[in-house]
């Protein structure tokens, strides 16, 4: 695991979905919009980010009632049509803490708590939805080699 830094994180353009369901949804999600781009001819500008729309203590109640806010999003070189389901616009940027865990996802705790410790300790404030960044494809590499930068906007 990496230390937190402070970055200026730039908008985005992207494709996304959000839904009701749960955190499992999240790869399938992630597959459907990436048809989806390349349906359209266009190319995939980045890695895909999960947007998480619930606070830390909320996450394993509301995964496990079905109800969690899930938006996956993948950035893209151009504005794409979209359909009812997936939509083209620009996910907002600014400064963000961030950290690098390394490893299976299910174990990213460790890493949101650094992550928060770090903000409260440096008297910031999160000012909205946290990310997960998938730097790399887990049909590619071990769970162990697994790369998520996690942001969360501060102020």
């Amino acid at each position: 695991m990496s230390e937190v830094s402070i970055s200026n994180v730039e908008p985005q353009l992207v494709m996304g979905m959000r839904k009701r369901g749960t955190y499992a949804e999240i790869r399938p999600m992630i597959a459907k919009i990436h048809k989806f781009i390349e349906s359209s001819g266009a190319e995939i500008a980045g890695p895909p980010v999960f947007v998480c729309h619930e606070t830390p203590k909320e996450v394993v109640k509301v995964n496990l009632q079905h109800n969690a806010d899930v938006e996956v999003v993948v950035p893209v070189s151009g504005e794409i049509e979209g359909n009812k389901e997936i939509d083209c616009y620009e996910l907002p940027g600014g400064p963000m803490a961030q950290i690098t865990h390394k490893g299976p996802y299910e174990k990213s705790a460790t890493a949101y708590k650094t992550l928060f410790a770090w903000i409260a300790e440096n008297h910031k404030k999160v000012a909205g939805p946290t990310r997960e960044v998938y730097r790399n494809d887990p049909r590619k590499v071990s769970p162990e080699e697994l790369l998520t930068d996690i942001y969360a906007p501060v102020m």
